[in-house]
């Protein structure tokens, strides 16, 4: 088997006295898509963020593309490069337009000319179905298209992985598809992806596997089939089973 896209070992976090991730281990390889699913508070978004140092892990490795990030002389900046981030609160610039946001990071950091950054723009913006709005500011897009502007950003930096940050929690319901579809075509183009998310129909319909976490720690992981129609641990039956009340109570509206 190839060596892991991501390599997440020991992994610990605490702020003050309050231990928020508790040793985590995860691997993530070439292609494959990963969900995170637990309740709120459990560790999920933190721990995304650990794994391209927006926040500092306490200790523990981790390692993208077999390169430390938590390495003493690590380029941060080009290590960066190779980790795209979609944020749930889309992090775009309100006063620039739509190419301009894709842009910014290709000539600032991958110092590419204007012309080539176009380019590389357009078509990261036409596979999100966004290049028709390359002239418009961010802030007159509804919150879904926003959130296709960031994916495409990611993804015009070509990264090794994508890391998804309950990237529909801030969209309307009606929304939220054309989001996860999105995420759907890149994962079926290859694109290696960990989704921190509340939609657990994505998870199980399209994860290639599904990771539950519950304070500060990995419960149980496997293929979607396993943790949602044969969990293991009682906390991931507990979770399961809430989601599938809440889903047959909204069908049964």
């Amino acid at each position: 088997m190839k060596k892991p896209v991501l390599q997440i070992k020991n992994l610990c976090k605490n702020y003050g006295d309050t231990l928020v991730l508790k040793g985590i281990d995860l691997n993530v390889h070439q292609g494959e898509l990963v969900s995170i699913i637990g309740p709120s508070g459990s560790g999920k978004s933190t721990l995304l963020r650990c794994c391209n140092r927006m926040e500092q892990a306490c200790s523990g490795e981790v390692l993208v593309e077999s390169k430390d990030i938590y390495a003493a002389k690590v380029d941060l900046n080009k290590m960066r490069e190779r980790i795209g981030m979609v944020f749930q609160s889309f992090n775009l610039y309100p006063h620039i337009d739509v190419l301009g946001n894709v842009t910014l990071a290709l000539r600032k950091v991958k110092k590419l000319s204007a012309e080539q950054a176009k380019r590389i723009a357009m078509e990261a913006l036409a596979r999100v179905g966004m290049d028709h709005k390359a002239s418009a500011r961010t802030s007159e897009l509804s919150g879904g298209q926003q959130q296709r502007v960031g994916i495409a950003r990611s993804i015009a930096l070509s990264p090794g992985i994508i890391l998804f940050d309950e990237p529909t929690s801030a969209l309307d319901p009606e929304m939220v598809g054309g989001v996860l579809n999105v995420m759907q075509e890149l994962r079926e183009s290859g694109m290696t992806m960990v989704v921190v998310t509340h939609e657990m129909g994505f998870a199980r319909e399209v994860s290639d596997r599904v990771v539950f976490m519950d304070q500060g720690s990995i419960v149980e992981q496997g293929l979607p089939e396993q943790v949602f129609g044969a969990p293991q641990h009682p906390r991931t039956a507990s979770f399961i089973s809430r989601y599938v009340n809440q889903s047959a109570s909204v069908e049964g509206v």
